[in-house]
């Protein structure tokens, strides 16, 4: 079985710029850079509950052995940003502020429009 980059949330978080979705998707779980793509990840450590990281950081070889799971993807650093206050807000609606990991592995993320 290959093993792949980084693995998606059923129910990821989509930026309204990002453009061709299937193909950033491909890409990102092959280890294929690209320019102006930023993955909204499980944080790496026990501290955080998020990470925004630009798609080039996950084709390192640590990545393949140990994929991270992705919530969102933005074509832009701000848009990331912007994803990640909406998500915030979102869980604030259900009760579950400041935990913005809980909420998205519990109540799951809807698409951005």
């Amino acid at each position: 079985m290959k093993k792949h980059y980084c693995e998606f949330d059923k129910n990821l978080y989509v930026g309204s710029s990002l453009k061709n979705l299937p193909v950033v998707k491909w890409k990102m779980q092959h280890g294929a850079g690209q320019l102006n793509v930023y993955a909204i990840c499980k944080a790496a450590n026990r501290h955080d509950q998020l990470d925004i990281v630009h798609c080039a950081v996950l084709t390192q070889k640590y990545y393949r052995n140990n994929p991270v799971h992705v919530y969102g993807l933005t074509s832009g650093y701000k848009e990331a940003l912007d994803m990640i206050v909406t998500i915030s807000e979102r869980a604030s609606e259900c009760d579950m502020d400041g935990d913005l990991l809980g909420y998205l592995e519990t109540m799951g993320a809807q698409e951005e429009t």
